[in-house]
């Protein structure tokens, strides 16, 4: 594969940036590789894939509980915004880096594109742990970020979201403040809102749900019963716990399951509501007393049908793609396999449901709020869940059928099908000046 650009401009380093292929911005930047191919003249515009349209990166001073001052290092990426407004979410996280974060608004982009939603992609962070900050301190942070991003960000110019250890408050006091900079009640500037300030029926879940919906879909089109099949999930945060309860509701057996606690696994199946109960109490699924203990490396090599790996990037690799006896990976993690394990897997006969489309119901649903918001007119929990069925479903379907007719896998396919897409957006609006 040909070397990538690390700068912006011609000899303008790019020196916080590590283009390496185990990393989340040099498993973009592969990803991409395989597809520019495919382009044809609008290869022309590969350049604007491989580098964000706008970083800005931030200092978040507040004062402690305790008189002191801190200082945290906050991030938002508008990786393109060919197609419409940056869309993606805020992180808090100690291990956050503006390389991390230039992948995930990357995949944003991917993501919003193969669903055909109108909205670039973008992402944010902090580096920080917010188990350490208090309910006031958590606050203070949030809103000097919100308005140091706030030059930016707004409902037709960048709309952030949830994302790993934020949520509905969160996203209150971002629209608060941001609403209180402009002099205004600006409810669009985010999404993932409690229902109560603009947030929409279905959103909490959607992620889940989008996973647990294209699992079904390929399950169908692979073959693979649902009653009794055997799944696996890395992550038990919101997005791995709903689609847990969507796929043991519907007959399958979730046998293993591991978060950042540790491991459980259980040959019958685990008691999902109770396991999530557990989790809401203990705060990870160490503990838990309906199962045996799971190891680290165990977990990739249970017996499985399904595996979701539903944390953090990077976590299927060479080694672990090795060792896999699942038949269907289903990415509810952003970039959570590396390319190397892509071809492994492929090799294997394994099929990887890539998360630029397996966990696009988050998006999806976001979208809806966005909507909502604007014409002041709200939908019931049913019609989100329908209108989010539709719109995955025949993205999925798109997707698929265009691989077949090319003989892709699914991620390069759906990487064609969204790179097509922003290329072309980009190639008709042109350049200015």
């Amino acid at each position: 594969m040909a070397d990538h650009p690390q700068s912006f401009l011609p000899g303008a380093s790019l020196s916080y940036v590590s283009p390496t292929r185990q990393s989340a911005w040099g498993t973009y930047l592969a990803q991409v590789d395989r597809v520019l191919p495919y382009m044809g003249d609008l290869a022309r515009w590969s350049g604007t894939l491989q580098r964000p349209k706008r970083v800005l990166i931030v200092d978040v001073p507040i004062e402690m509980d305790d008189g002191s001052i801190a200082h945290f290092e906050g991030y938002r990426v508008q990786h393109s915004l060919s197609r419409g407004p940056g869309k993606g979410g805020v992180r808090y996280h100690p291990d956050v880096t503006l390389e991390e974060v230039m992948a995930l608004a990357a995949w944003m982009t991917i993501k919003n594109a193969a669903v055909n939603l109108p909205f670039g992609g973008a992402k944010g962070g902090i580096r920080l742990d917010p188990k350490q900050l208090s309910q006031r301190e958590l606050e203070k942070v949030t809103r000097r970020y919100t308005s140091e991003i706030g030059i930016i960000i707004g409902p037709q110019r960048d709309i952030p979201a949830p994302d790993v250890n934020t949520n509905g408050q969160i996203m209150a006091w971002m629209m608060d403040t941001y609403s209180a900079n402009v002099g205004a009640t600006a409810t669009g500037v985010v999404t993932g809102k409690p229902i109560s300030l603009g947030g929409s029926l279905g959103r909490v879940k959607a992620t889940g749900r989008g996973v647990f919906v294209t699992g079904r879909e390929a399950m169908r089109r692979l073959k693979l019963p649902m009653d009794g099949a055997r799944i696996a999930i890395q992550g038990f945060g919101n997005v791995g716990a709903n689609a847990a309860e969507l796929f043991a509701q519907s007959g399958a057996k979730v046998v293993a399951v591991q978060d950042h606690g540790g491991g459980v696994y259980n040959d019958n199946g685990l008691d999902v509501p109770a396991l999530t109960a557990h989790v809401l109490e203990k705060g990870s699924v160490a503990g838990f007393r309906g199962g045996e203990v799971l190891g680290l490396e165990e977990f990739w090599d249970a017996k499985v049908d399904v595996i979701i790996p539903a944390a953090l990037e990077g976590q299927i690799t060479e080694a672990r793609a090795e060792r896999l006896r699942a038949s269907l990976v289903l990415e509810a993690a952003n970039g959570p396999t590396v390319p190397g394990a892509d071809d492994i897997l492929a090799a294997r006969g394994v099929t990887v449901l890539p998360d630029v489309i397996c966990n696009s119901g988050g998006v999806i649903v976001s979208y809806f709020e966005w909507v909502q918001d604007f014409s002041s007119f709200f939908w019931s929990e049913e019609e989100i869940n329908l209108r989010l069925d539709k719109i995955i479903t025949g993205a999925l379907a798109h997707i698929w059928a265009t691989c077949e007719r090319h003989g892709f896998s699914l991620r390069t396919g759906a990487f064609v099908v969204a790179c097509e897409r922003i290329l072309q957006a980009r190639n008709e609006r042109g350049l200015y000046p």
